[in-house]
């Protein structure tokens, strides 16, 4: 036997024998010793864990990937729409370069092309899609994995919530079955299928990274109003909207819809996928769509309260245990919260028996019900637990801001203590007006702000309407005076803002 063949099988046998030894010390390491100590860790064999995935997940793709089609929408846009599109056009200078007489080229209509994704939900040839992808179009064309073509109708389509409804005349279609996205959780596996940037069907996977997330928290640019979105770290691309977010099983869970890009959400527009996206959960969409195939338009729930987030310093005002619940700012003179007695300050905690994470998520429950439905409300007022019942009107397309009456003005001076460095003035109907504010606006206006104050620092502004302090009404500056005459180094202010009311707490240094 040569001297390289016995030098190999001697290393294979020590090596052996070293595996036997070191698996008998990590057994021992991994049980109880006699005296009772607990084990340094726990094996997954001992913990009776198994690998739960598969070698490939082709079965569940090859199945849903059908379903999945692609969208190219072509919208004509008007020669008065492009009119004052280019600012330059007003500047003589530049215009001089167009033509002998100075005179601006004649703008023409042209046709703007736009691609998306879409998910046929039956086999009828409905499809499940955004509303950015439809949105304006003049011709919608459907194509198939297998290539097929078709010219799509749109049935209906919902801005607030970025979902349309199409409908291609063809029969015996693959289609995806619907999941329940409540039930979807974070860490579940989840893929996205799509045509990103036009290149062809492609599928991608993640995770479910958070459930009930909105963008206006990360800075949106255009899309949905009620947000409730599934985050996944799915790779979505411009081209992936109106696209399929299935879990594991092949469920449809979401409809992908945006993208952040360096700390913008985008629906569709530009960029690439940095792990960050966002669908439109299968449940809101699949309520949406039956409306819209039902009546052609959605219908909501309305309370006509203004509802604000809960940090550190509004629960310690407010005598809150957490930051949980929705804390309401404004509260609309004869709609259905006033009249089931709700108040501004009150904090909603529950909703119909189910707790109450934040406004967000208390809005999403709202506008998922008919109009006429009574719901049951929990809420704290100054500490105490109160009960409301409110039959829901129908929300308006656009809420207007109701305001009460207001005194005579006269010069302000600076606040001190905590609002040190603020100075107001009592509001005329006159500064209402430039604020969009009705002339009947109670309170006083912000007339400065110093920059390095703690006022400025909890995001008080020039222009802000100041209308209670610690929860006490201010009609004019010398209410105003007076309650910070009185206030200590944390001061509550009820702030109005071009009409939407927040509260704010401001802490002196």
């Amino acid at each position: 036997m040569s001297k390289v063949v016995q030098f190999r099988r001697t290393t294979a046998i020590l090596t052996l024998v070293a595996a036997s030894i070191g698996g008998g010390l990590i057994a021992a390491f991994a049980v109880s010793s006699k005296s009772g100590a607990p084990p340094l860790y726990t094996t997954a064999s001992a913990a009776g864990y198994t690998n739960p995935l598969p070698g490939s997940f082709a079965d569940v793709i090859s199945h849903a990937t059908p379903a999945v089609v692609n969208i190219s929408s072509t919208r004509i846009i008007k020669a008065s729409e492009q009119e004052g599109q280019n600012p330059m056009m007003s500047d003589p200078f530049f215009r001089q370069f167009f033509g002998g007489n100075g005179r601006m080229p004649k703008q023409r209509d042209h046709k703007e092309g736009s691609l998306g994704s879409g998910v046929i939900i039956n086999s009828e040839g409905y499809i499940l899609t955004n509303n950015h992808v439809v949105d304006k179009a003049s011709e919608v064309k459907v194509m198939l994995l297998d290539k097929r073509e078709f010219t799509a109708k749109i049935i209906g389509t919902d801005p607030q919530t970025d979902v349309a409804v199409l409908k291609i005349d063809a029969k015996d279609l693959p289609s995806l079955v619907l999941g329940d996205s409540a039930k979807s959780q974070i860490g579940d596996l989840c893929f996205a299928i799509g045509n990103p940037f036009g290149v062809g069907q492609t599928v991608t996977m993640g995770i479910v990274s958070a459930k009930g997330r909105a963008l206006d928290s990360v800075g949106r640019n255009g899309g949905a109003l009620f947000e409730d979105f599934i985050q996944t770290d799915a790779a979505i691309n411009p081209g992936n909207s109106g696209g399929a977010l299935i879990n594991a099983r092949g469920e449809l869970i979401g409809i992908n819809t945006a993208i952040l890009t360096g700390g913008n959400s985008m629906m569709g527009g530009e960029g690439g996928n940095i792990g960050i996206g966002f669908a439109v959960p299968v449940n809101m969409a699949r309520q949406v769509m039956d409306q819209l195939v039902k009546n052609g338009k959605v219908t909501r729930g309305y309370m006509g309260a203004y509802l604000q987030p809960i940090n550190d310093k509004l629960a310690q005002q407010f005598g809150l245990k957490d930051e949980r619940g929705a804390l309401v700012a404004k509260v609309e003179p004869g709609k259905p919260a006033d009249k089931a007695g709700i108040k501004v300050g009150d904090v909603i905690v529950g909703f119909n028996g189910q707790p109450v994470e934040s406004p967000n998520a208390l809005t999403v429950e709202v506008v998922q019900q008919a109009p006429g439905a009574t719901v049951t409300l929990d809420a704290v007022r100054d500490g105490k637990p109160m009960k409301f019942s409110v039959t829901l009107g129908s929300r308006p397309t656009d809420g207007g801001a109701v305001n009460d009456d207001s005194n005579p003005s006269t010069k302000g001076e600076n606040a001190s203590g905590a609002l040190q460095g603020v100075q107001v003035e009592n509001l005329t109907p006159d500064v209402a007006q430039q604020l969009q504010l009705p002339s009947s606006t109670k309170g006083v206006v912000v007339s400065s702000v110093d920059e390095s104050s703690p006022a400025a620092e909890a995001g008080l502004q020039q222009g802000d309407v100041i209308q209670s302090v610690n929860k006490q009404a201010v009609n004019n500056e010398s209410d105003f005076n007076h309650l910070m005459s009185k206030a200590g180094k944390s001061v509550l202010l009820l702030v109005n803002r071009g009409g939407r009311t927040v509260f704010m707490v401001v802490e002196s240094k």
